[in-house]
């Protein structure tokens, strides 16, 4: 049996991993998803990496996964427990010393979203339009709670450097949602790349993958389980 810990997303909290928590369970895996305090303006990266090693505890055979905003806090995590296996899901990619605020441009997200924008056919509207840039695959229903649960994100965490000198000394996968148009493919691919030297696995889905394919999701993260052990 695994641990598999979750971590969310800014603005939003623990209930994106329902889906995939109720999955995990169901294969006999133990499951961390905690709540980040996103809208508490005296919490910064070190304080979310403490929640969540706190809710961890003593459990071991620990899976990490982080998606979006969680790829920040996930490689903190890791040091602190000496992780078996981090699993960036449409997660951002940090560097030493980067501010979480810096990494858009030092990315170059703006251009990369303006050309998948144009190339999709977005218009200024739809791109502002969550239902259509972050959740348009994952089902109707699903999708519009996901939207009543948003919170306010609070600033903190943007501001100070990334505080790692280097990436954590534990295996890293990267899995990306082909059809996301927040973070587009082949924008996280170079990142992935460029940061990483990793050659990220494709699979479908928009910027929440966990909730419109749940199970696939949890098939990969039991082939990169099982491949690392």
């Amino acid at each position: 049996m695994a641990t598999y810990v979750l971590i969310h997303a800014a603005a939003v909290d623990s209930w994106c991993w329902h889906l995939l928590e109720a999955e995990l369970r169901a294969r006999g895996h133990d499951v961390v998803a905690v709540d980040l305090p996103s809208d508490d303006d005296s919490a910064g990266l070190a304080e979310y990496a403490d929640i969540v090693v706190d809710a961890v505890g003593d459990r071991n055979d620990v899976v990490v996964v982080a998606h979006s905003f969680g790829g920040f806090t996930a490689p903190l995590v890791c040091e602190r427990l000496s992780a078996d296996l981090l699993v960036m899901l449409q997660a951002q990619i940090p560097l030493p010393g980067e501010a979480p605020g810096d990494w858009w441009g030092n990315t170059g997200y703006p251009e990369a979203r303006s050309e998948a924008d144009e190339r999709n056919g977005l218009s200024p509207e739809a791109a502002d339009d969550p239902m259509v840039l972050v959740l348009h695959d994952t089902p109707h229903e699903i999708a519009t709670e996901f939207l009543t649960r948003q919170r306010d994100q609070s600033g903190t965490p943007f501001g100070p450097p990334w505080p790692l000198e280097a990436w954590p000394n534990v295996p890293t996968k990267v899995l990306l949602a082909r059809d996301d148009r927040f973070f587009p493919l082949e924008f996280m691919r170079r990142v992935a790349r460029d940061r990483l030297g990793i050659e990220p696995d494709v699979m479908p889905g928009d910027h929440c993958p966990m909730l419109g394919h749940t199970k696939e999701v949890a098939d990969r993260l039991e082939e990169y389980r099982v491949e690392v052990r």
